[in-house]
């Protein structure tokens, strides 16, 4: 009769992290240093690199928008010539496009420069100057004398296009818009106003108006390019703390993988170095233990002698189990596969077992399925799982207490084989300490019987490398149950046939009669 196993279940252990809030207040305080410094260093309120990085925007979009402001000074000299004298149209027009010049030339002057916080604020000087000239350009033409004749809806139009104009072209640097607009504003508005109609007091208050309008849009427009830098700068930030501790992370990684390199080597030598005086101790107290060359003659000494025997298998199994996990960390441990029976292996272990757990009264049976096939893996790890596991049960069971062994099938169409015993059992806190290398919990601590602890981590990692599953479900004062399993992959129900063909035993009748009436002299010459 078998008895199913539950389905495993998956331990997780917690992923805390207690200094990730002190890191981030540490980033946090250091940003706000930063930009308090910043702020006490930049002319403008921002950051000195934003203010280069605004200059620099604005000189691009005016060498941009060149050849359009040249149209419209060039249009609007040749409109007022038709109400002014040529001459005066001519010299306005050639006069605005030498300012614009200027300002076209040096912002050349400034994208080929280095960056630097003096040249940067010296700039700014120079760009707001040559708007201001610019500015007062476009008011001495419209306030003229002599476009009086002009009906106020035009100049008020032309007023709205310089400024409108004027005012995208220096968005990225505020006080230069306003220094290329207010003029004009202020002009038109005056000149409405001195007339003394009800009409132009109504379109010098609409001048003020747009100026206003257009003052407040380009501050909107520099608003979004200063967040659109400061989105910028902070993803470069990020970026070069993720690489900084990228970095890091590699060097601890080489760090610990030469650490791990260096472990390896020092226990590869020192068990060389341990394992020959123990074989000689183990082969010596053997002897003396089992008085091949005459009896003792104090008897107490045959119980030294077997004392000291079984502390030498103790350290050599210990010595095993460190370099069998040091293999398992290092990555170096090669799994010989081949197809093994889990219940045959299974059962070898209880007898081997079997008298230690009779010796303490402890009865241990087995429910197995019946006709299981094979499995592809490891006898040797398998083998080594096992008797971890029914060791630990068997070592953790009071007299008198219980241990069942089932293998069977899961419900994937893999095998599984479940431990479980009547013993004291595990804290549930304590589970992911005792899965750890050298872990115990606290009744292993009590125990009169104190392992290395390396027997769980050694079967958890065995039988993570068949592609398994490893689950320890254990209650206090009730008992513990391990459960491992194997894929359906390692079945070898599951494996498909190979698809190539065998070779024919024996020759066609065909390639026999051919054979047989072939000379005999020709055979090996090629004819």
């Amino acid at each position: 009769m078998s008895i199913p196993a539950d389905k495993p279940e998956v331990v997780q252990l917690s992923a805390d992290s207690p200094n990730a809030v002190p890191v981030n207040n540490r980033r946090v305080a250091a940003q706000r240093v930063r930009e308090a410094r910043d702020r006490l260093t930049s002319t403008s309120g921002t950051r000195p690199a934003f203010d280069r990085e605004l200059l620099r925007q604005y000189a691009q979009t005016r060498l941009s928008a060149s050849y359009v402001v040249m149209l419209l000074v060039v249009a609007t000299g040749i409109l007022f010539g038709v109400w002014m004298q040529p001459i005066s149209a001519a010299v306005w027009t050639c006069g605005v496009l030498s300012i614009h010049a200027a300002i076209i030339r040096a912002c050349a002057r400034f994208l080929a420069q280095q960056p630097t916080l003096v040249a940067t604020r010296k700039w700014r000087t120079r760009f707001v100057l040559f708007d201001l000239i610019y500015g007062l350009c476009w008011m001495s033409i419209l306030i003229h004398p002599a476009l009086d004749v002009v009906s106020d809806t035009v100049m008020m139009f032309l007023m709205l296009l310089v400024v409108a104009v004027s005012s995208m072209l220096a968005a990225n640097l505020p006080i230069a818009a306003l220094a290329a607009t207010i003029p004009v504003t202020v002009g038109i508005a005056l000149n409405f106003t001195l007339s003394g109609r009800f009409d132009d007091y109504v379109l010098a208050a609409l001048a003020v108006a747009a100026e206003g309008y257009f003052a407040l849009l380009a501050h909107r427009l520099h608003s979004t390019t200063l967040a659109t830098l400061e989105a910028r700068a902070e993803k470069d930030a990020l970026i070069g703390e993720l690489e900084q501790a990228k970095s890091i992370s590699d060097e601890a990684r080489h760090r610990a993988e030469a650490a791990n390199v260096a472990k390896s080597r020092f226990l590869a030598q020192m068990s060389h170095e341990l394992r020959t005086p123990l074989n000689a101790i183990l082969g010596f107290s053997e002897v003396m233990k089992s008085e091949i060359f005459g009896g003792h003659a104090v008897p107490v000494y045959k119980e030294y002698s077997a004392d000291i025997h079984s502390s030498g298998v103790h350290l050599l199994n210990l010595i095993n189990e460190i370099l069998d996990l040091s293999r398992i960390e290092a990555g170096r441990y090669e799994l010989n596969e081949e197809a093994v029976s889990l219940v045959h292996i299974v059962a070898d272990c209880h007898h081997l077992l079997k008298l230690r757990a009779a010796g303490r009264g402890i009865t241990i049976y087995e429910v197995f399925e019946q006709a299981m096939p094979k499995i592809w893996g490891d006898e040797r790890a398998i083998r080594q799982i096992v008797l971890n596991l029914l060791s630990n049960s068997i070592k953790f069971t009071p007299q008198g207490g219980e241990i069942w062994l089932k293998a069977g099938w899961t419900a994937s169409g893999g095998q599984y084989l479940s431990v479980k015993d009547t013993g004291s059992g595990i804290a549930e806190d304590e589970i992911p300490i005792v899965l750890a290398s050298f872990g115990q919990g606290s009744n292993s601590i009590k125990s009169a019987e104190q392992g290395a602890g390396l027997g769980l981590p050694i079967a958890k990692s065995l039988i993570d490398m068949h592609g398994g599953t490893f689950t320890l479900k254990s209650k206090l004062r009730i008992g513990t149950e391990v459960i491992i399993t194997f894929p359906p992959e390692r079945v070898m129900s599951a494996l498909a046939p190979m698809a190539e063909e065998a070779p024919p035993l024996q020759p066609e009748a065909d390639e026999r009669h051919r054979a047989r009436h072939k000379p005999i002299m020709s055979a090996g010459t090629g004819l």
